[in-house]
């Protein structure tokens, strides 16, 4: 019986002890679902998951109803999907959908999801759903923007360990963080040279700088054409090698310009408190244009038209109001 209990209550250990993280892989989504976790403190573990064979055939609301089991083994995954299982489950973006309500039909696990299901909200213990998404329920949080990991102490760590680099380059600093190609927009390269062009007139006038980073869907074409219509100021731009230089240009710039294909890059950006532009690109979304406006009205963003203005909001990050009203679900509030 010793032996039993020891094994019972290991099992149970290493189910209050877990958290996992269930995305597509799409960084972007990663980042929200770790920011949340991190938020709640407990341990957590990414888990990427795609369906396999005929699974991927059928749509989100008919995946649901095959069998859980059956369900998790027509899933391709980083890690396994079985026992001990989680304690709490994070899923972000449609396609993790079923994968994280078999989880949770298997363990009882609570089952947090981000962004608008396309299912109904009551098959999960709770939705954060940003208000562009026009998603409401009981259990729905309604969260301004995409939840993220930008807080103070980051963002002093990174700027601390990273400022050596850039002493040289002169204030006000302009960080310029680039989206790139998606199903709504598109960032040609001469798109970028226009862009390029005036965000040097910029730095001349203003006598600052610009520190450039790109991410994964900037096309290599794109950054260069904006590198060359850059070259006549003085910049910082990251080239892919090392650690992405990006909380810490957060962190040491004094205004920040952020293309327009990214909700996740904008709330970041506005999570800083600092001054946020827009940069406009080819293309169009209702659902992103709602978001843009929703940013406008609230003080946080101004569209980018080549110059620097001054300005206050309230840092938007939603983030611990999530966590906490999952901590606050579990009883973890009580443990800390």
């Amino acid at each position: 019986m010793g032996g039993a209990a020891a094994l019972i209550a290991e099992s149970r250990k290493a189910r209050a002890d877990k958290t996992w993280v269930m995305t597509d892989g799409a960084v972007g989504m990663e980042a929200q679902g770790i920011a949340v976790a991190e938020a709640i403190g407990l341990p957590f573990t990414l888990k990427r998951v795609r369906p396999k064979g005929a699974m991927r055939l059928l749509p989100t609301p008919l995946q649901i109803l095959v069998p859980p089991k059956a369900r998790l083994r027509a899933v391709a995954a980083n890690e396994s999907l079985e026992p001990p299982w989680p304690r709490i489950v994070i899923s972000i973006g449609r396609r993790s959908v079923p994968m994280a309500l078999a989880v949770k039909r298997l363990s009882g696990a609570y089952a947090l999801h981000i962004q608008n299901p396309k299912v109904p909200a009551r098959l999960f213990d709770l939705v954060a759903a940003p208000v562009h998404d026009n998603f409401e329920g009981p259990n729905v949080i309604t969260t301004f923007g995409a939840v993220h990991g930008v807080t103070p102490e980051r963002l002093a760590e990174a700027g601390k360990s990273f400022a050596p680099r850039i002493a040289d380059l002169p204030h006000p600093r302009v960080a310029v963080l680039l989206g790139g190609e998606s199903q709504a927009f598109s960032f040609p390269p001469e798109v970028a040279t226009g862009f390029g062009a005036k965000l040097a007139i910029l730095a001349r006038e203003t006598g600052g700088s610009l520190l450039v980073t790109p991410s994964r869907r900037t096309r290599p074409e794109t950054l260069d054409a904006l590198t060359k219509a850059i070259g006549g100021v003085p910049h910082f731009v990251w080239d892919g090698t090392g650690d992405n230089p990006y909380f810490a240009f957060l962190s040491l710039a004094d205004a920040i310009v952020v293309t327009e294909d990214s909700v996740n890059m904008v709330t970041e950006a506005a999570g800083t408190g600092k001054p946020v532009y827009v940069q406009a690109l080819p293309g169009r979304s209702t659902r992103l244009t709602r978001f843009h406006a929703l940013m406008g009205e609230r003080g946080a963003t101004r569209p980018f038209e080549g110059r620097l203005e001054s300005w206050s909001y309230a840092p938007v990050n939603d983030t611990k109001m999530v966590a906490s009203a999952i901590r606050r679900a579990l009883g973890l509030e009580t443990k800390a």
